[in-house]
């Protein structure tokens, strides 16, 4: 038995070494641009990298199985990519995308995050029906602190400003968890609607926004009570949010309706729709000027760049199957100013 044991971990020691020499000899066969925008291809194990310039693709780098989201560490020197299928996690240069390391035994990492007071990295396990909290104590220092059985399909994130809660979606059983951090329990479980995905706070924590993939609108919660108090209508197969960093906008995603809607977080109200879309779009990025969305359109192995001055699709680019996580260094801060 414990030769059996050695022997698979062996291997999978042999497997990360042998797919990291792949990685860093695919990056050197490309030019190293200064600031790349890197895709995650879910369906292709492979990120693209995207010359921001020029906008053509100049490598493509091998990850592990299905990596679906991407998340840069706290001091901004690492990328990383979250390979749920292989179990593990890619540190990549977040202006290169050029590989870093890897770290193992890392369960079924689908979505991830850090807390605002970085005390903690978090990942879902929408496979595996859990959350894992991990202690984080800077660069790919983390240390399991629970393993938490939290069903079914837990899928997005979002913490509160001071960091004591991690929000949690739960896809198949239509409900939204809110986990407390330092005792890593589950407190509360409330049901919002069909397939809830993305989760954004509003400034000052003041309600918690839920995109409804099953449906067409974004459930507005009063978690401090546990009552939805409000839906606005998006396009259909809302999903996922991104901050427009003016500290009152909020985007989100229509994967059905090929729509990206805009939300004002003050008075709650849909205030602007950018329609021609390709299929599926999902992740969206924001430059650093606020003048370009970037967004992978999951459904079209293409991503695309939006001019928010106009709201048109300007630019397609041809990516891998299933673009999923989109991330580029100089980019606008995803947070509002209080941080929410």
């Amino acid at each position: 038995m414990r030769k059996n044991t050695f022997r698979r971990a062996a291997f999978k020691v042999a497997a990360a070494a042998l797919a990291c020499a792949a990685a860093f000899a695919t990056f050197a066969s490309t030019a190293a641009h200064a600031n790349n925008i890197i895709v995650l291809n879910s369906g292709e194990a492979t990120l693209s990298l995207i010359d921001d310039k020029t906008y053509e693709v100049v490598g493509t780098v091998p990850t592990g199985k299905e990596p679906h989201h991407l998340f840069p560490t706290p001091d901004n020197t690492s990328l990383i990519v979250a390979n749920s299928v292989s179990n593990n996690l890619l540190f990549v240069d977040p202006k290169t995308g050029k590989p870093q390391r890897w770290v193992e035994n890392v369960e079924d990492p689908y979505q991830l995050g850090f807390s605002p007071d970085r005390k903690w990295f978090v990942t879902t396990g929408l496979r595996l029906d859990r959350l894992d909290i991990y202690n984080y104590a800077g660069g790919s220092n983390i240390t399991l602190a629970k393993r938490l059985p939290l069903s079914a399909m837990p899928s997005h994130l979002a913490f509160t400003n001071d960091s004591h809660i991690v929000f949690v979606s739960l896809q198949v059983s239509g409900e939204i968890a809110a986990v407390d951090l330092p005792t890593q329990k589950v407190l509360w479980k409330m049901k919002v609607g069909s397939a809830p995905a993305g989760l954004w706070l509003t400034p000052g924590d003041k309600y918690l926004l839920v995109g409804m993939t099953g449906a067409d609108y974004v459930a507005v919660v009063d978690w401090r009570n546990q009552k939805i108090v409000k839906t606005i209508q998006v396009g259909k197969a809302a999903h996922n949010f991104r901050s427009l960093a003016d500290g009152r906008h909020v985007l989100v995603s229509s994967r059905v309706a090929n729509v990206i809607s805009i939300i004002d977080e003050e008075t709650l109200e849909k205030t602007g729709e950018i329609s021609g879309l390709m299929p599926g779009p999902d992740d969206m990025e924001l430059t650093a000027d606020k003048r370009y969305l970037w967004v992978t359109f999951r459904f079209a192995k293409h991503i695309g760049l939006i001019d928010m001055q106009t709201k048109k699709l300007i630019k397609t680019i041809a990516v891998g199957r299933s673009p999923h996580g989109i991330y580029f260094y100089d980019r606008a801060p995803v947070t509002a100013p209080n941080g929410a």
